[in-house]
């Protein structure tokens, strides 16, 4: 029987980064978190996938696939059985990064505006039923981000909720309260399409994903995602490097009434701002933000009801980690380090994506101190997925590379280090 290649599948892992071996090793972890037990797969398992000699994978293989993609296996390229190829289907032209602005720039009525009828979506009354649907798809979303992060998979799948979630607006009737509910699943979903650009380093799609989530927060009046976006936008700033447009956005967050209801909020509001300060060379008031962060994290009540993407992520872990982060940028590695230990000893097991970038950071603050070796081992135990896929992982791990090698050019440990990169890397491309 004679194959064609799977050329949609291609042109997703060379858009992504994944090698045969890579993507095996990641859809066997998804299979691991999905039956219990880590998949079987192989470099040539993919490549049968992309040679088309395997068009249709098993079950759990290919929903493990999904997770890791964010990608359905019939977009991936793949056809269920007994479903012929189309003759002469062409294989589908690079995309253009202009049109991919233009669609971004679209904002959500496009997205929302070509939904198909296969949403199950249909003229009647919009209710709860509704929202907790949307809401639980904003679970996976939340669960995607802790295991990978930053994956543009994750941003495209957030994206096309935030407009499945203006479709249901249209589809019919609903009472005032429900309607602002599913706006703020909207901006929910285009706050983690902003964040995951972020986090791939995808600041000019950030921009856009953040204007078009500020105006569905307003809409739905929440207080707890409006803070959210508002907080993220102050770490996009912060990543560019323009640490007085971060704190300004970071002071529309803090200034919320939320931040007053719930000490957990300002916490989390103090402690980004500590960051801030970090990045801006202000010791003094890093110093302080971290101590008032502190104190109001120990005066929240751990009972308290709050959204889904505060409890899943902030905790004395995430606290340590942004202290980690400002004091690395202040070029105090030794408290640095300290705050490193404290939080990867506190994450929780499903923080994989907050692991590696701590682990990372830890390593540089090892540097800065001058411990070649630890830093090594150290940077080492990073996952070489991770090393190779996340971009700020990835991003720090180079820098981190040529800082040893003019550090200790000749030394074993670096000659050691350079193998191992080498051989994280190679795999990468």
């Amino acid at each position: 029987m004679s194959t064609s290649r799977n050329a949609t599948l291609e042109a997703w892992m060379a858009e992504n980064g994944y090698s045969s071996n890579s993507l095996a090793d990641a859809v066997n972890s998804a299979v691991g978190d999905l039956t219990g037990k880590v998949g079987g797969l192989d470099g040539s398992s993919v490549r049968d996938w992309k040679a088309g000699r395997v068009r249709w994978p098993k079950s759990a293989t290919r929903v493990a696939l999904e997770k890791v993609t964010g990608c359905s296996a019939t977009d991936l390229g793949f056809l269920p059985r007994g479903r012929a190829p189309s003759p002469a289907a062409p294989a589908p032209p690079p995309e253009d990064p202009v049109e991919r602005r233009r669609f971004l720039a679209a904002g959500t009525a496009l997205a929302a505006a070509t939904v198909t009828p296969s949403s199950g979506f249909s003229s009647r009354r919009i209710g709860t039923s509704d929202v907790d649907r949307l809401q639980a798809r904003f679970t996976e979303i939340i669960a995607s981000d802790h295991r990978h992060g930053g994956r543009l998979g994750i941003e495209q799948k957030s994206l096309a909720l935030a407009g499945e979630a203006l479709a249901l607006q249209n589809s019919g009737s609903a009472s005032q309260r429900v309607r602002a509910y599913v706006y703020a699943c909207a901006a929910a979903f285009r706050s983690s399409a902003m964040w995951a650009a972020i986090d791939g380093r995808r600041f000019e799609e950030a921009m856009v994903h953040m204007r078009e989530a500020q105006a569905l927060a307003e809409l739905s009046a929440d207080p707890a995602i409006k803070f959210r976006i508002w907080s993220h936008a102050g770490t996009l700033y912060r990543h560019m490097g323009r640490p007085m447009e971060a704190m300004a956005a970071n002071d529309v967050a803090r200034s919320l009434s939320i931040t007053r209801r719930d000490p957990l909020f300002a916490s989390l509001g103090l402690a980004r701002q500590a960051a801030i300060h970090g990045v801006a060379g202000n010791a003094t008031a890093a110093r302080r933000s971290f101590a008032q962060a502190q104190e109001a994290m120990d005066r929240a009540d751990p009972r308290a009801n709050r959204p889904v993407w505060m409890v899943s992520f902030y905790d004395q872990a995430e606290l340590d980690s942004l202290a980690l982060t400002g004091y690395l940028a202040l070029g105090d590695y030794e408290t640095a380090e300290a705050h490193a230990h404290r939080c990867l000893a506190a994450l929780r097991p499903h923080m994989q994506r907050s692991r590696a970038i701590a682990t990372t950071r830890l390593a540089c603050a090892q540097l800065g101190q001058e411990d070649v070796g630890p830093a090594v081992a150290t940077a080492m135990s990073v996952s070489r997925n991770a090393g190779a896929h996340h971009p700020r992982v990835a991003r720090m791990l180079r820098s981190f590379h040529t800082r040893i090698r003019a550090m200790a050019p000749n030394s074993p440990t670096t000659r050691m280090w350079n193998q191992y990169a080498h051989a994280t890397w190679k795999d990468s491309v």
